[in-house]
């Protein structure tokens, strides 16, 4: 029985989306754990950095995850932001890295074509289609968090023929 524990970032400075989620062979994918990161704002970029390290390190010795799947940098309009953003996810990706975890990216595009069908899906339908696709009773909230698992859900979904699930 082929067995995977997928740790999905959706990456932020201030706000940076962990989940958790295991996919087993016939069997229904469940949630692990799922959350943010926050950062406290008027905080030094350097030390919202190191949060986000500290964190993420402690997630991956918890949870143990197999495969990291991370969404891509896309911004269109605030290249400050994008670029914070930027750094954020390169910390991530040092994280997984020092854990020998492979890493796979996918854009925003990607994750809400994956599981909505339509790449300009909302917020809400994305949180629904998580919920849905979990078999949980609630969304999960905040928003970043169910972004995280979309991404995990995606990486599961774009290889699951590499792994019979």
């Amino acid at each position: 029985m082929a067995k995977r524990r997928i740790l999905g970032i959706d990456p932020g400075t201030g706000i940076c989306g962990f989940g958790v989620v295991d996919f087993v062979t016939h069997k229904k994918p469940r949630m692990v754990t799922a959350g943010v990161i926050a950062t406290p704002a008027h905080t030094p970029l350097a030390d919202r950095l190191l949060d986000i390290y500290d964190s993420m390190h402690q997630i991956i010795e918890e949870t143990h995850p197999d495969q990291v799947s991370i969404e891509k940098l896309y911004f269109n309009q605030n290249i400050t932001t994008g670029i914070t953003v930027a750094e954020a996810r390169g910390v991530v990706i040092l994280v997984a890295r020092q854990f020998e975890l492979p890493i796979f990216e996918y854009t925003p595009l990607q994750i809400k074509q994956t599981l909505t069908g339509y790449g300009r899906a909302k917020k809400k339908e994305m949180q629904e289609a998580v919920r849905q696709y979990l078999e949980m009773k609630e969304i999960v909230k905040p928003d970043d968090a169910a972004d995280a698992l979309a991404a995990a859900i995606t990486h599961a979904l774009m290889t699951r023929a590499q792994y019979s699930l």
